[in-house]
């Protein structure tokens, strides 16, 4: 089963809890911790090579980044896209470069470049009919029709919730899969964008995105399920946390010059090794070369 058809199946038979990868080692904790999809977060990768969430990522650092990302866990991984990396043209390079590079699907957003994160201030909007052309460009680039298309709308903070709707059912009839409302502000908000696209007669997959800091307030997965959307994202959760420990530890050393008295708050050397599942490589490299010896000798006998 591919990738994206275990998405597809996933999200027609329960929510799925997305948190967010920034490289391929959180991706295997992710998939180790029992979750059955892992977000790739555009936010989470600017963030690890430096750079604030405001588009300074090309499409070809996220999709070797996003690459890296999924080919290192089995389950499926939905990558963040930005606005596409340009016009129509420009999606239909980045459907194909994403879809190539093993993820289930990405998603796309109806800012102007530059893009800003969807939680901050002055965001700028394409036109509806822009992105509109944007993600019909989207599906008709894709190889696998399984391959997710995710139309994000960022309209809340700049034209109200009402004109948030209105986008997502024109993004719908373009051919996007999943609507993405991004930074509503209360879970009233949330119900009442459901409520406004089923009236309508929409129905498709809704993304709830649960970043901390922001303008949602802290619901729980259940609850989401319980408004009415499919994916839940936690897109820096594990950013942030990570973070925040390495500055402790960092403090540790530099005023007390040893890190013994964190040692419990540290995989061991054998946990680690078991994350990566060195012995796995090491019963492979072992493997290989017994069949390579036996392989040599044969040729030898047959001499």
């Amino acid at each position: 089963m591919t990738k994206p058809r275990r998405l597809r199946e996933l999200l027609a038979q329960r929510p799925v809890v997305m948190p967010g990868a920034f490289n391929a080692l959180t991706a295997i904790q992710m998939e180790r911790a029992g979750f059955e999809a892992v977000y790739v977060s555009g936010a989470g990768l600017a963030a690890a090579r430096g750079l604030p969430d405001i588009g300074l990522l090309s499409m070809a650092e996220t999709v070797s980044d996003s690459r890296t990302i999924a080919n290192a866990v089995a389950i499926p991984a939905l990558a963040d896209a930005d606005t596409g990396y340009g016009p129509p043209l420009a999606v239909m390079r980045t459907v194909s470069e994403f879809e190539r590079a093993g993820l289930a699907g990405i998603h796309l957003e109806d800012q102007e470049d530059p893009k800003k994160c969807g939680h901050l201030p002055e965001k700028h909007l394409v036109t509806t009919t822009d992105m509109a052309r944007k993600i019909a460009a989207a599906v008709e680039a894709r190889h696998d029709p399984d391959f997710l298309i995710v139309a994000r709308t960022d309209a809340r903070a700049v034209e109200g919730l009402d004109a948030a709707v209105r986008r997502a059912r024109r993004y719908v009839q373009a051919g996007a899969d999943v609507v993405f409302p991004e930074a509503l502000e209360s879970a009233e908000e949330f119900r009442a964008f459901a409520k406004g696209l089923s009236k309508e007669g929409v129905k498709v997959p809704l993304v709830a995105n649960m970043t901390e800091f922001g303008k949602t307030p802290y619901l729980t997965t259940r609850e989401f399920e319980d408004l009415g959307y499919r994916i839940i994202l936690f897109p820096v959760t594990a950013l942030r946390i990570a973070t925040k420990a390495i500055e402790k530890i960092l403090l540790e050393l530099k005023t007390r010059g040893t890190q013994r008295e964190m040692l419990d708050q540290m995989h061991t050397r054998l946990q680690l090794y078991d994350l990566l599942r060195y012995g796995d490589y090491e019963k492979r490299d072992k493997d290989l070369y017994e069949r390579y010896t036996r392989e040599k000798s044969d040729e030898r006998d047959g001499l």
